[in-house]
């Protein structure tokens, strides 16, 4: 038992030399390497600005809000209940709000914004203009925000520019309050568009509708700052941005659902179609006759009298045998269930046949099939075209040639229901000035939104890497992995090549395996030596005083066996690799030579 135990530790001891000299040297490689990462996350570190530093901007707007510490003396949340048509449930707005800055890809230090702070209720939160907006005559820019910090599965995040009257109270606001304009993004399962609406008047009923733009841009689902830009001109063109790029250009005239301005004429309610009205446009040929070769009664298939047989037809074999590998159920009775029949199976010999049974000659398709005959169509003398009502001038018709004078703006405001809570808005212009809107870009969105990628990228995880060949494989990433690896492939080489291939491939393991067997040696001579001492001076006794010295020499020898040892596998490693580094070298020279 004791010799066993010197023995597998010896083979332990000589793994670990090998290993631990591995381990030097990579670990001087990954020492200089981590030191080479550092370095460079140090020097790649994002810098931020902070919000009290940046240049206050010098733009006048009717509307600019930054979300400054006084915000709460310009936006007051609602108490109002939501009004629901299709349902007697009454909805309150509990949502909250808080001004704070962003948690996820923070920009701008010290920048905050309005956040939606409950998932799943309905927000409303609004802010009264000082002066009223009237863009008679004017263009109008609407500008503002959008971080989905949790991204955004189901809500919206749009604004509403409130139509100025008496009656408007901010503790009342709510989706039934009157508004201009509906602007910004909403996205809910397969919906995921950039509202535009606005509200027209009719001049000669006083009613409001509602326009829908036709076809808007997608709203930008990211959890970086979006910006999104609405600019109406007087001469009734618009354009929507995102992130300072033009996505959707369009007339107010041309590009909204239902139209601003009636068609001058509609259909006649009280015509009808006259009786003798024809709007076949083609017939059956009355004058038309069967010919008389035509057989309706032929087939669509008749059998091939042409077709043989198969030479290697079965035909006294049946297509389907009982299951020969079936077994009765144990539970099987006889009496009660009946006699037991195992199940069929595709008899196994008709595969390799063209098939099995009774043969039949197959039918192919009639060339004298014709069908049922029928008259071929014409066109049809008497028609005459699709009718419809006659035109009468519309009752309703009026033409607002500017709609994009817009009702009178008094306030802005969020009312909103989300799934996802943290969008945050920031930013906010409205105004005349496309050159303002423009600098307020530059100062604020131009400036955090590269930091948030730049953050974003590097918060990435990073793609797993690939699976290394053994080859690749270093000491201080796995030992055990390392071991194992390395002395697999030895063996698989071995077995495929030969030992001397395998030597060559990987001369650091034949190595440990040679000063393996060094070692083994070197200490079974010395434990041979101690037991010849120990039988000459008679010590082989129980006496554990006599032995002691003569054992402790004997370890101190081992001990000086398994360093000599340390020392060749060092030499016979680095020789060992210079080995196979001419070889390679040698053969690299011999294919680049000239061809014999």
């Amino acid at each position: 038992m004791r010799f066993d135990a010197v023995v597998a530790s010896a083979l332990y001891s000589s793994l670990l030399l090998l290993a631990s000299v591995r381990a030097q040297d990579e670990a001087e490689d990954a020492s200089s390497s981590t030191a080479s990462v550092v370095e460079s996350t140090t020097s790649s570190a994002i810098e931020k600005p902070t919000f009290e530093v940046m240049q206050p901007t010098e733009i006048k707007a009717p509307f600019y809000e930054q979300f400054t510490d006084d915000w709460e003396t310009r936006w007051s949340p609602s108490h109002a209940k939501k009004e629901d048509s299709k349902t007697d449930e009454e909805w309150a707005y509990v949502g909250e709000w808080a001004v704070e800055e962003p948690h996820v890809l923070k920009g701008i230090v010290g920048d905050k914004g309005l956040v939606v702070k409950n998932p799943a209720a309905h927000h409303a939160i609004s802010s009264k203009f000082a002066k009223k907006i009237d863009n008679t005559g004017k263009t109008l820019v609407v500008q503002y925000e959008v971080k989905l910090q949790k991204g955004l599965e189901c809500g919206g995040a749009y604004m509403k520019l409130l139509r100025d009257n008496e009656a408007l109270h901010a503790e009342e606001f709510s989706n039934a309050s009157p508004y201009v304009i509906m602007f910004g993004p909403d996205k809910c399962g397969a919906t995921n568009k950039v509202h535009f609406i606005f509200q027209h008047k009719n001049p000669k009923t006083g009613e409001y509708e509602e326009k829908h733009l036709k076809s808007p841009p997608s709203a930008r689902i990211t959890k970086t700052t979006t910006l999104y830009t609405l600019i109406v001109k007087p001469d009734q063109t618009f354009e929507i941005k995102i992130d300072g790029a033009s996505l959707k250009n369009g007339t107010l005239l041309e590009d909204f659902t239902p139209s601003v301005n009636p068609e001058k004429e509609i259909d006649d309610a009280k015509d009808s179609k006259p009786d003798d009205w024809v709007d076949e446009a083609r017939i059956s040929d009355p004058e038309a006759t069967k010919p008389e070769e035509w057989d309706e009664d032929a087939p669509y298939e008749i059998v091939d009298e042409e077709a043989t047989k198969p030479d290697d037809w079965l035909e006294d074999e049946p297509s389907m045998v009982p299951d020969p590998e079936a077994e009765k159920p144990e539970d099987w009775d006889d009496e009660e269930d009946g006699d037991w029949i195992p199940p069929s199976v595709p008899n196994p010999k008709c595969e390799e046949a063209s098939g099995c049974g009774k043969w039949e000659k197959p039918t192919i398709n009639n060339p004298e099939y014709k069908g049922k005959w029928s008259a071929p169509f014409i066109d049809n003398p008497a028609y005459k075209g699709v009718w419809s009502p006659r035109k009468i001038p519309n009752p309703d018709f009026f033409e607002d040639k500017a709609p994009a004078n817009f009702e009178p703006m008094g306030a802005i405001g969020f009312e909103i229901w989300t799934m996802q809570s943290d969008i945050l808005f920031d930013n906010i212009y409205i105004g005349h000035s496309i050159e303002d809107a423009e600098k307020l870009k530059t100062e604020t969105f131009d400036v955090k939104h590269p930091i948030e990628l730049a953050e974003e990228d590097a918060t990435k995880p990073q793609p797993p890497e690939p699976v290394k060949s053994p080859m690749d494989l270093k000491f201080m990433d796995d030992p055990l992995t390392y071991i194992t690896e390395k002395a697999q492939l030895f063996i698989e080489i071995a077995r495929r090549s030969g030992p001397i291939e395998a030597a060559r491939f990987l001369p650091d393991v034949a190595t440990a395996a040679g000063v393996l067997g060094f070692t083994l040696i070197a200490i079974l001579i010395s434990m041979l030596a101690a037991v010849g001492m120990m039988k000459s001076s008679g010590a082989m006794t129980t006496n554990t005083s006599t032995t002691s010295p003569q054992l402790k020499k004997a370890a101190a020898k081992a001990q000086e066996a398994a360093l000599d040892a340390k020392d060749t596998v060092v030499d016979s490693t680095t020789s060992g690799a210079d080995k196979v580094q001419a070889e390679v070298n040698k053969r690299a020279t011999r294919s680049s030579g000239p061809a014999e």
